[in-house]
């Protein structure tokens, strides 16, 4: 059997008109919202998100570093302190915690603020270097 163009063509049309008509066929407006609806949502600092978090109690150390520190500190990426190394730490526990805790807030040299970890609370971030430093 041998098909012209024009007969692949008209198929197509057919299939494309057939299979169009049955996806927008429920035109009740909770249809309309499912199919328009946003696929993703944008919160700026202290929405929901952070919110979420703060109900569901703190982060432990252990969890923060895992999810966020990890990255960087259990390889000594750009330079940055490993996890329960004691040269790597050492000078920079001799600064003092509230310099640690500054500079692990705020960001410094190549880390970046929190360590990328902006939903973070501040205890959560001390939470982290001590589960870093633990045992030293």
């Amino acid at each position: 059997m041998e098909f012209s163009l024009r007969q692949l063509m008209v198929a197509a049309v057919a299939t494309v008109a057939i299979s169009g008509s049955a996806v927008a066929a429920d035109m009740s407006g909770e249809a309309i919202a499912e199919r328009i609806k946003p696929v993703g949502s944008v919160y700026k600092e202290g929405d929901a998100p952070a919110a979420t978090a703060a109900a569901s109690g703190p982060r432990s150390g252990d969890q923060v570093y895992g999810t966020f520190c990890v990255a960087c500190h259990s390889s000594g990426v750009l330079g940055a302190p490993k996890a329960g190394n004691a040269g790597d730490w050492g000078p920079r526990i001799a600064q003092g915690m509230d310099t640690l805790t500054n500079h692990a807030i705020n960001g410094f040299n190549a880390m970046p603020a929190k360590g990328t970890c902006m939903d973070c609370s501040d205890e959560e971030i001390v939470a982290a270097i001590n589960h870093m430093i633990e045992g030293l």
